[in-house]
């Protein structure tokens, strides 16, 4: 297996909050209708894995599609996360109108990985609420994070990849804070221990790279959400493809 990432000490996280261009994505769609989810189901229960390596919530077919390339470890995303996550899931995805996908990209290496994988954990039951809980955390999380003395951040730089994701997971608190949320220790050290959970996010932003200049980055119906990073911008932006 090949991993690419670097494994970035978090001195800066100047990379989170790139992913807005200037511009706009033309004229506004005509607006489209709500969707009755099958019966005796809500389309805020319907999570799958998509082809993309991502997480869906919502109706598969819904009219306007939401992907998000997000780290769990940028303060941007994470005030997105905080702010926008209610408001999308019970006034968009709720409607059927709108389905959201979650595609983590590691733009801070190993730190992501770990938080990524162990997202990832419980599978569809439970990532989207880990990932919720996760921004919650986040600014705690962080603060572990950047107390680590700078000396043992180089030496985690300087060791194999799949070594330092486990270590970064124990630094940050990850292993903790997941094992208080329905993933036992042993399960979530067997998952970032899983080659195959990494690749997943390591190939995730690798072909992610093409479209992404910053986290968060947004797509609509495949195109690039320009000029938007807060939930005020996307929900202007899904507001504007129909929604």
């Amino acid at each position: 297996m090949r991993f690419a990432l670097p494994l970035i000490a978090l001195a800066s996280l100047s990379a989170c909050g790139g992913g807005g261009d200037a511009g706009g994505n033309g004229s506004a769609a005509a607006p489209v209708a709500n969707v009755a989810a099958p019966a005796g189901q809500k389309w805020t229960d319907m999570v799958a894995v998509t082809p993309e390596g991502g997480y869906r919530i919502g109706n598969p077919d819904a009219a306007v599609k939401l992907v998000e390339f997000g780290s769990r470890t940028c303060p941007t995303c994470g005030a997105f996360g905080r702010e926008g996550n209610e408001p999308l899931i019970n006034n968009y995805v709720s409607t059927g109108k709108v389905s959201f996908e979650f595609r983590d990209f590691a733009i801070h290496g190993a730190p992501d990985l770990a938080a990524a994988v162990l997202g990832r954990c419980n599978g569809t039951a439970t990532f989207f609420p880990l990932l919720e809980a996760m921004y919650q955390d986040q600014a705690a999380t962080l603060d572990r994070m950047q107390a680590i003395p700078q000396a043992e951040q180089a030496r985690l730089q300087s060791i194999p990849p799949l070594q330092a994701v486990s270590t970064w997971a124990d630094a940050a608190g990850y292993v903790d804070f997941v094992k208080q949320r329905g993933v036992p220790e042993a399960k979530a050290r067997q998952c970032l221990a899983d080659q195959n959970l990494l690749q997943q996010v390591v190939k995730i932003t690798e072909e992610g790279g093409a479209v992404v200049t910053g986290t968060p980055t947004f797509l609509i119906n495949g195109e690039k959400a320009e000029n938007a990073l807060s939930w005020p911008q996307v929900e202007a932006a899904l507001k504007a493809a129909g929604a």
